[in-house]
């Protein structure tokens, strides 16, 4: 993206996929007429595109073997994506997904070892993730890998059975599987992907230094029911400000400020938001972000609700879906069809001239993210930015130097 651009490019619009028949378990024997329907019903939104989530320990049940049946089921499915139209990115290391943790046998209990430090560990990621580029990178319609999803959960202090790295280790880590996609698929473009533990979370080992510099663009997670649902309740306007937040912030932290930025998730958890009040929720987060000239792609989260049928999920799972578990497109998905419609017009809003000619509110952030929570929704720094994208006079963030020894004044 050049500076000098009249316009931004146009933004993907998409959703990340979750099977309506028998959620990510049907990896195991997917039924291909019942992912046809799906994704028929994805293309109708309007999407360009989707997310796809195949399991690692179908992929990889012992190190030193990658199934076969099962890569070829990955490709099945972007070819019949590519029926309907869409672009297909391929999570590789799932990793984690909705609450569930799907990790192979030999990385857990007797075997368990470190996923970020051990070398034979990471020998048997990089081969799958070789594998799996590999396999993907002829097809017209695929457009590159993500290493897992939310994988760094795993590093997080607060996960029960926590990896431990160092941020020089998270880094290495990241880097080598990257470079094995791109070593693997040259012209595909790869990413990885995080919660925002990695924004807010002073200690955790994965940072934002990382997550801008590493990857074809740097991808968000926005998600309001960590801090920003518990600190302003219902029906405020922080909360469709919230994805936006998390972009210009990640904007800010970048060393190119144009960097492209990809919404990689984002979606309307009932815990914080009625099923009456959903649908302007789609349309006010989807218009938040439009006019962001770094934002190259919205994927929603999700395609459709997890079955009912399905036990010991957390409730918000089975409302997140544009499509219930029957395939009929909710309130949400009409929504979200509307915004697909008017996505062009509230992209044009504003040039990237504009943009950068914004008053900047400065944030005193420490290169090595230790004073990151600097910037959390419970902030002041949160605050002002809130106040100002509800004025005439929408301000963006700049991270300046930290104060000798990394931490912000109080």
């Amino acid at each position: 993206m050049n500076e000098h651009d009249a316009t931004a490019s146009p933004v993907a619009l998409g959703v990340n996929y979750t099977p309506r028949k028998d959620w990510f378990h049907s990896w195991v024997h997917p039924d291909w007429a019942s992912v046809a329907d799906d994704f028929a019903a994805i293309s109708a939104l309007g999407c360009d595109h989707i997310r796809i989530f195949p399991l690692w320990p179908l992929l990889q049940p012992n190190r030193a073997l990658i199934d076969d049946a099962a890569i070829a089921n990955v490709v099945r499915m972007c070819e019949v994506a590519a029926d309907a139209n869409l672009n297909v990115s391929v999570d590789c290391l799932q990793g984690h997904l909705s609450s569930y943790d799907f990790l192979p046998s030999w990385v857990t209990s007797w075997h368990r070892r470190n996923l970020f430090t051990d070398p034979d560990v990471i020998d048997g990621q990089r081969a799958l993730v070789t594998r799996l580029a590999t396999a993907l990178r002829e097809l017209p319609n695929t457009t590159g890998v993500t290493l897992g999803n939310e994988f760094i959960q795993f590093a997080a202090p607060r996960h029960p059975f926590q990896h431990e790295c160092t941020p020089a280790q998270a880094r290495d880590w990241t880097a080598t599987l990257l470079d094995a996609a791109a070593t693997a698929w040259s012209d595909g473009a790869h990413h990885h992907s995080f919660d925002d533990d990695l924004w807010f979370v002073d200690d955790h080992p994965f940072t934002p230094e990382l997550a801008t510099t590493l990857g074809a663009q740097t991808t968000v997670h926005s998600w309001i029911f960590m801090q920003v649902g518990p600190r302003f309740g219902r029906l405020h306007p922080a909360l469709p400000a919230f994805a936006r937040y998390l972009c210009e912030l990640a904007a800010a932290w970048s060393p190119d400020p144009l960097r492209p930025i990809w919404l990689q998730e984002v979606g309307a958890p009932h815990t914080w938001i009625d099923d009456v009040d959903a649908p302007a929720f789609v349309t006010d987060t989807i218009r938040a972000v439009a006019d962001l000239p770094q934002l190259s792609a919205i994927t929603w989260w999700c395609s459709h609700d997890v079955s009912r049928e399905l036990a010991d999920f957390p409730a918000l799972e089975h409302r997140l879906g544009l499509i219930d578990e029957d395939g009929t497109i909710k309130p949400t998905g009409e929504a979200f069809a509307a915004a697909a419609r008017e996505l062009p017009t509230w992209r044009a809003a504003t040039s990237v001239a504009d943009y950068l000619a914004r008053p900047a509110i400065d944030v005193p952030l420490a290169p090595d993210g230790t004073n990151r929570s600097l910037a959390s929704p419970t902030s002041e720094t949160f605050t002002e930015w809130l106040a100002a994208w509800r004025s005439p006079q929408p301000a963006r963030l700049r991270r300046c130097p930290a104060p000798e020894g990394g931490h912000a004044p109080s």
